[in-house]
């Protein structure tokens, strides 16, 4: 199946791009995502996850709403999803 993955401010700097569809497994979690991410990408490598679990201050949002409500890493995906990630954001 094909999901979105869009990436923002850092992480566009890593992967090249802001938009592009992936084609996953029909059973892909958002875990399965970040781990392949964080491995196709020298940029993002332990950028995404820490101990198996999304890393404290990043946002990943499924179909706009962040994943940490849903199942973390176990949050199934389906065909079409958009699947965004922003990085930590610090100002003041």
């Amino acid at each position: 199946m094909d999901i979105d993955l869009r990436f923002f401010a850092t992480f566009r700097e890593a992967v090249g791009e802001k938009e592009r569809t992936r084609t996953v497994d029909d059973d892909a979690t958002v875990g399965d995502v970040l781990t392949a991410l964080e491995a196709e990408y020298d940029g993002l490598e332990g950028q995404l996850l820490e101990d198996g679990t999304i890393r404290p201050q990043l946002s990943v949002l499924k179909n706009g709403r962040n994943v940490v409500h849903m199942e973390g890493v176990d949050t199934t995906l389906a065909e079409g999803d958009v699947v965004s990630v922003f990085p930590p954001v610090a100002g003041g």
